[in-house]
């Protein structure tokens, strides 16, 4: 193996510019040419790559984003557009790719590593919905940074005596509402998993109505803010403050913990492609870098632990 490509894809998560880096640095450590895609698989589908050295990935470590920039593109779902992204990574003579992102990106990696092409998957996003992995890049510094916003609101709150609902990330999964609710002491976290309990949450809310305030945490795959608010309004006569966080919680510099998780997985990515192992999704687990097929993965579904879910609502009453 010669000459590696690495790219980002999907929205950014911090910790994306550590894994790039680890790539880099290590595939330049085992003597192979590094090729950094620009733009995600829009970039592949493009041709747009450049040459990467450890000086291309120096200063990197801390900052949020992606270097390489990120792209979301239809095309590349497609079987044209996959062939065509084969065809390419042989035009650029890239012996193997490393694809750093989340689901979607992961399932187009699953994709072309089936139609033959040497990939490996690094799990990188906020949701940290990828079945089976403990810990996705970026999930832990996006948690901070709800439970900053959740500390602030909590002050206002608090001083007005006005129940707050704080929206976050999370369209499928609630892993983020869950342990942000948790840690920042949420009264109620409403989740995806859990649609069913948004009524009798409305009921606990109502029955605690004498209450100060409360924090309501809301992840956006389970009900908008805004009509958790209007509903609360309407049924309990509470008028709530909607915060929305939107893409504040991907930016800023990655965590220690995410910093340290992304130079171990991308680290071991080329340590697989090196053993000439591909086809491969990377994590840890017990403290340990490990490897998964892409079908052992994606036949689960992504969970949330339900001991989490019924401790923050024991908690909160």
């Amino acid at each position: 193996m010669n000459r590696i490509g690495v790219l980002t894809s999907g929205e950014d998560a911090p910790g994306m510019n550590a894994a790039i880096r680890a790539v880099v640095r290590s595939g330049l450590y085992h003597d192979i040419e590094m090729v950094g895609v620009k733009y995600g698989f829009q970039g592949l589908l493009n041709e747009s790559a450049e040459k990467l050295d450890a000086a291309s990935v120096g200063s990197i470590l801390q900052r949020g984003g992606t270097v390489l920039q990120s792209y979301i593109t239809e095309e590349i779902s497609k079987e044209a557009g996959q062939k065509k992204a084969i065809e390419n990574l042989k035009k650029l003579k890239i012996d193997a790719l490393i694809v750093i992102g989340g689901r979607d990106a992961l399932h187009v990696t699953q994709s072309l590593a089936s139609r033959g092409f040497p990939c490996i998957g690094i799990p990188a996003t906020i949701d940290n919905d990828i079945p089976g992995i403990e810990e996705t890049i970026g999930f832990d510094t996006a948690l901070n940074t709800v439970i900053d916003y959740i500390d602030r609101i909590r002050d206002t709150a608090s001083s007005h005596e006005k129940t707050s609902i704080v929206e976050v990330a999370g369209k499928d999964t609630g892993n983020l509402a869950l342990y942000s609710g948790l840690a920042g002491g949420a009264e109620s976290i409403v989740i995806p998993e859990k649609k069913e309990d948004v009524e009798s949450i409305v009921e606990q809310i109502k029955r605690g109505s004498g209450n100060r305030y409360s924090i309501i945490v809301v992840a956006e795959g389970s009900v908008s803010g805004i009509d958790l608010n209007a509903k609360l309004k309407e049924e309990a006569g509470i008028e709530s403050r909607v915060t929305v966080l939107g893409h504040t919680q991907r930016g800023g510099a990655p965590t220690a913990r995410d910093r340290v998780l992304a130079s171990r997985l991308g680290a071991y990515a080329i340590d697989l492609l090196m053993n000439n192992e591909t086809g491969k999704l990377v994590g840890i687990k017990n403290n340990q870098p490990v490897n998964f097929d892409f079908d052992e993965i994606f036949s689960q579904e992504p969970r949330i632990d339900e001991r989490m879910y019924y401790l923050s609502g024991r908690l909160s009453s």
